[in-house]
């Protein structure tokens, strides 16, 4: 189940028929629960019936984004209250001088200074004064706090004070919940590790009553497993354990699209693939290489408030079907990142919205029919045509039909210049890849996006309105955890044998035992058997003198430093064009994944029809670029078996979404009823 902003997707797994089921259900933003449990009343679900719940929220999303927290307090080192406001001096916009970022999400009246110092080394240079310790405890309690952030400096290297400061809190202000950077993230640069600390403590006492009340909904209703959250790493926790680390499920829904694309692309047969997950509002953008998802390990909700944990690298920009179309100042058509959203939505929708959007140029344009959501929402192309006359037909002196052609190319363009930021500036070519297109305008935009980009391959899913989803029940439970680590990989010279390690492997070792032993604990915590455990050593590695380091799998045993600086020889070629094989590395930081497999669906396959003729639903004059209107026959998807292929142009429509298949392509139905259009002239 995953909820979104609009629409709660739910998408059903028999294991014993292997059939599928979806369905929707409006989102409730005040109670986000109540549209989880009216999505399995929805659905005709007996909890009692149900293996595995695996659940995708924007409840800490929005959260962040709107401010809604309980009374917060941060406790730091003294002479560093003010790191959250000053930041690390940065702008969003780097041509505004007078444009401010957003303030921190605890005021500066609510963060408190102790006496303590830790050197980088981990000495203590001055202790922590308990008595002022107790003083600020009690002046917390006094204020009502209900979750206190810990943030000393240099915690990473010694996390005694912190520990201390955190016994003192509890016993001081035992309802409250208390978050010490060196358990959230035992990391350098204050700045990072205090704003990852400060999310987190603002967010647990919502994500924990959210969770523990849905659990307990659960449970009550006959359900008997562990209610799974997807994360933004790409994996999934407990409640447990989401109580203790809630910053993680910020973006758990777009990491749910990019994990389905994966599959979805793997099931055809693409180890490489780019995922277009375009929405009511924005398009989510993954790229897949090798098979595996690109992860970053710096990203935020508001610029300048960095969370420093794994997360799927998603790009997201402001490109959906209520995207609007205006002017600007100079005259020149854009389109979003404005969008008309929900309510009032499109102007076609008939709810209030008098906007010019992509939803109405489709509308003008014929690609979408005027029958949504099997027949739940009439869209009127009059009101559609009116928009788009006034504000950007009328205005630049083009027909109706050319300025709804030119909306589209701009949201195309748009959409394919994102995917070339993820794709190109990574050093990814992205002719090399497959497109899955999903989410509900997906299907519309997703040929006309590759063919911009020359990618030869467009992959539509069975149900691409709720393919997010369906990411909810492809992931593992996981666990992202890492430690400093300093040294020196390799000298300038080369040796005869190869590149000569420096770096005390018996010490690295030990680190990573460590992790491995708090990884094993946290498994064990959620129930995961020994048997059913996976660790991944990960390290982070830049070139002797370098500011900026890049993450490298390493193995174990005598070999695997060396094998990893080769990794990482190869990865900054890809990323920046150049390698120095005679230039030492520094090992930066150490990384463990932790995996604890959990059930996955197994898919039926379907036989494949030889000569499959498809029956038409009807047909609609279309418009398209090059030919004017075509008279365009229209499908409904679920008449369409696997083994079953178009020539463009088509129509195929769904509950869900609509998918376009143009002229000059050819579309078929795979084995797993994915539509794959072949575009000519791709790579």
């Amino acid at each position: 189940m995953d909820v979104g902003g609009t629409f709660t997707d739910v998408y059903i797994f028999d294991e014993t028929s292997r059939d599928v089921r979806v369905t929707k259900v409006p989102s409730t933003p005040s109670d986000p629960m109540r549209a989880v449990l009216d999505g399995v009343a929805r659905a005709e679900l007996d909890l009692r019936d149900i293996s595995l719940f695996s659940h995708g929220t924007t409840v800490a999303t929005n959260a962040l984004i709107t401010r809604n927290f309980r009374p917060a307090a941060m406790v730091t080192t003294a002479g560093f209250r003010d790191v959250i406001e000053i930041r690390d001096g940065t702008k969003d916009d780097l041509w505004d001088a007078y444009k401010d970022v957003a303030p921190p999400y605890i005021r500066r009246r609510d963060r408190f200074e102790v006496t303590e110092r830790v050197d980088y080394a981990g000495q203590v240079v001055t202790p922590l004064e308990e008595d002022e310790a107790r003083r600020v405890a009690a002046l917390l309690r006094k204020r009502g706090a209900q979750t206190v952030a810990v943030c000393f400096v240099n915690s990473y290297a010694n996390a005694g004070h912190e520990i201390r400061m955190r016994e003192i809190l509890e016993e001081e202000l035992p309802e409250a919940t208390v978050s010490t950077s060196a358990e959230i993230l035992p990391e350098i640069f204050e700045h990072d590790r205090f704003a990852t600390t400060v999310a987190n403590a603002v967010l647990a006492p919502l994500v924990s009553g959210y969770v523990g009340r849905l659990a307990k909904e659960l449970k009550d209703g006959g359900y008997a497993g562990d209610l799974l959250l997807l994360h933004s790493g790409g994996g999934s926790m407990t409640p447990r354990m989401a109580e203790r680390f809630p910053v993680r499920l910020a973006a758990s829904g777009i990491a749910a699209g990019a994990i389905a694309a994966r599959h979805v692309a793997g099931q055809c047969g693409f180890a490489n693939a780019i995922g277009l997950d375009m929405g009511g509002t924005s398009t989510d953008i993954s790229l897949i290489h090798d098979g595996e998802l690109r992860v970053t390990k710096e990203w935020s909700v508001e610029f300048g408030y960095p969370i420093i944990f794994p997360s799927i690298e998603v790009l997201t920009i402001g490109a959906g079907g209520g995207s609007i179309a205006h002017l600007d100042e100079a005259g020149s058509l854009r389109n979003g990142p404005g969008s008309a959203g929900a309510e009032p939505g499109p102007a076609c929708y008939g709810s209030g919205g008098t906007q010019a959007t992509n939803s109405d140029a489709n509308l003008l344009l014929n690609r979408l029919g005027t029958s949504l959501a099997g027949g739940a929402l009439r869209l009127e192309p009059e009101l559609a045509e009116r928009a788009i006359n006034e504000h950007i037909a009328g205005p630049l002196g083009l027909g109706l039909e050319q300025a709804a052609s030119a909306i589209l190319q701009v949201a195309n363009a748009n959409m394919a210049d994102a995917v070339r930021l993820i794709s190109i500036r990574r050093g990814y070519d992205p002719r090399e890849f497959a497109l899955v297109a999903f989410g509900g305008a997906g299907g519309l935009h997703g040929a006309e996006v590759a063919r911009e980009l020359n990618i030869p391959t467009v992959i539509v899913p069975p149900n691409p309105g709720v393919t997010s989803a369906l990411g909810c029940l492809l992931v593992d439970i996981r666990h992202d955890l890492s430690a400093m680590f300093g040294a020196v990989v390799g000298e300038a010279e080369r040796s005869v044998s190869g590149t000569s390690i420096s770096a005390d492997t018996d010490e690295l070792e030990a680190a990573f035992a460590g992790l491995e032993a708090e990884a094993g604990a946290r498994l064990r915590h959620e129930g995961i058997a020994a048997d059913d455990a996976q660790l991944q050593r990960l390290v982070s590695m830049r070139y002797l003198g370098q500011w900026r380091s890049l993450t490298v799998r390493c193995g174990s045993g005598p070999d695997a430093l060396s094998a990893a600086v080769q990794l990482f020889h190869e990865q900054h070629e890809r990323e920046y064009a150049f390698r120095r094989d005679d230039t030492p590395v520094e090992i930066y930081q150490l990384g463990l994944t932790a995996i604890g497999s959990t059930p996955k669906p197994a898919f039926a396959a379907r036989d494949l029809v030889s000569n499959g003729r498809p029956i038409r639903a009807g047909s609609r004059s279309v418009y398209f670029d090059d030919l004017g209107r075509v008279e365009t026959p229209v499908f409904a998807r679920e008449s369409l078996p696997a083994g079953t292929h178009l020539s463009g142009p088509a129509i195929i429509e769904q509950l869900d979404s609509t998918t376009l298949v143009p002229p000059g392509t050819r579309a078929e139905v795979d084995e797993w009823l994915n539509i794959r259009i072949h575009l000519s002239g791709g790579a």
